[in-house]
């Protein structure tokens, strides 16, 4: 038996301003508390909220293990982290379970709010890959994320008096959107905690849905404690962005509307993961309808918490997670989540950064979209996979989760699309600070990189 030696847990750390010994952070509030008092006449304050203490994690609660992202990696397209099923439930217990899951999916009311999106035939694609192509255009949501789905589907089943006392999430964009969507539609208050390092155009975009944002903490998890620590002090319901059994069955009906619009077999359907709700979600309704369809979660190589769950058999907590791809930059896959995809779930492809760039650019190409990284994260994995192994002639759907582009990012995805698709290359070097040395190297290094490129 293979002995995993995993670091120990530590308390997550937060970083905040202190003020008289006090943890603080910056807070930005909407124009309904500005109305409160006379003094506060600008639409937009900034105040000092204080930041709850996470409470450290004790023996009682299992605190998860700490992994690098780097300690699981393995070649771009290859069907890793396959789940182990020897030791499942009972199968009558998986019976009942996926039938639940079966029958929320298909009375979900996401169709209040979200709209049916199109599975359209990416023809350039198909073409290079050899393959058929198929884009879920979640990109074309209102909100332009797949994120409204789980969001509504949550709250729609709330009893209307706690609809009224309100609800709270944190989130640093689509999951935002997606509740104040929701509760615009619900004629419901909502406050949404967002880092203050959030970009203006997603938290202006937010406000614009009638919600109360709070830029409070300069990280995720500051957000998250300071929007759990205010729903209880007001009786408002969090609505998670991806570890609830309603949200979860919200997003599976992406898998619905797959099943009913594919014509002819289909081999596999690439999802991109974060906290795992939507890979959860369709792989519920999929594998109960179709079993013969692979569910493949596309990961980046340095943000796979669900590839190095997968591979150990539990959830782990990653030391450090990379942002470039934003929407799947977690930690900690959700409880529920993780063991829907242990359950249901083929494997885990990981792909670079330079990979998801070039695939942004495919997009542009193909349909004239720009989708974020997050959005892109399945085509990369899908093109991989294709590519690792060899496959010609098959159905294949990339969802296209969101196109909430950052504008500032653009410069960086241009850079690299070229280098993902291996039509330049990135080179550094180190030059002494000598006098001289700058034109020694240029005489000894272009010639070479000239004659070997």
């Amino acid at each position: 038996m293979e002995t995993l030696q995993l670091a120990p847990p530590q308390p997550p750390l937060l970083r905040s301003r202190c003020r008289q010994g006090r943890p603080v952070v910056r807070a930005t509030l909407s124009k309904q508390t500005a109305e409160k008092s006379p003094s506060l006449a600008p639409r937009k304050v900034l105040l000092r909220v204080p930041v709850p203490t996470l409470p450290p994690p004790s023996s009682s609660q299992h605190p998860l293990p700490r992994v690098s992202a780097s300690s699981l990696q393995y070649p771009p397209g290859y069907l890793g982290a396959v789940p182990d099923r020897t030791d499942s439930e009972e199968a009558g217990e998986n019976i009942t379970s996926a039938m639940s899951h079966l029958t929320n999916i298909l009375s979900s009311k996401v169709y209040d709010v979200a709209v049916e999106t199109p599975l359209q035939l990416a023809t350039k694609l198909s073409e290079r890959w050899g393959v058929n192509v198929w884009l879920k255009r979640e990109d074309l949501q209102p909100v332009f994320s797949f994120k409204l789905r789980g969001a509504y589907n949550m709250m729609a089943k709330l009893p209307k008096g706690q609809l009224e006392k309100g609800v709270i999430c944190s989130s640093a964009g689509n999951h935002a959107q997606g509740v104040a969507l929701a509760a615009k539609r619900l004629n419901c208050n909502a406050v949404i905690a967002m880092p203050v390092t959030t970009p203006e155009i997603k938290w202006r975009s937010v406000e614009r849905l009638g919600s109360t944002v709070v830029l409070v903490g300069d990280s995720y998890d500051e957000a998250q404690a300071y929007a759990k620590k205010r729903g209880e002090e007001e009786g408002r319901i969090f609505i998670p962005p991806f570890d609830h059994p309603d949200v979860i069955m919200g997003q599976g009906t992406i898998g619905m509307e797959i099943v009913r619009h594919m014509q002819g077999p289909l081999h596999s359907i690439f999802v991109p993961v974060g906290g795992g709700g939507l890979i959860a979600g369709i792989a519920a309704f999929v594998k109960r309808v179709s079993p013969e369809v692979k569910i493949i979660g596309v990961e980046p190589a340095d943000a796979n918490a669900m590839a190095l769950s997968l591979h150990h058999g539990q959830r782990i907590m990653l030391d450090q997670v990379g942002g470039f791809a934003d929407g799947v930059a977690v930690k900690v896959v959700g409880e529920e989540t993780f063991r829907l995809c242990k359950e249901s779930v083929d494997g885990i492809v990981l792909v670079s950064r330079d990979a998801i760039c070039a695939s942004i650019k495919d997009m542009f190409e193909e349909k004239r979209n720009i989708l974020e990284p997050a959005g892109a994260l399945a085509l990369a994995g899908a093109e991989a996979y294709c590519k690792y192994y060899g496959l010609k002639g098959e159905n294949v759907v990339a969802i296209a989760s969101g196109a909430n582009m950052n504008f500032d990012k653009l410069r960086l995805v241009t850079e690299l699309a070229n280098v993902g698709r291996r039509q330049e290359a990135v080179l550094t070097t180190a030059v002494p600070e000598k006098l001289g040395s700058l034109e020694a190297w240029k005489h000894q290094a272009i010639p070479r990189i000239s004659t070997n490129c």
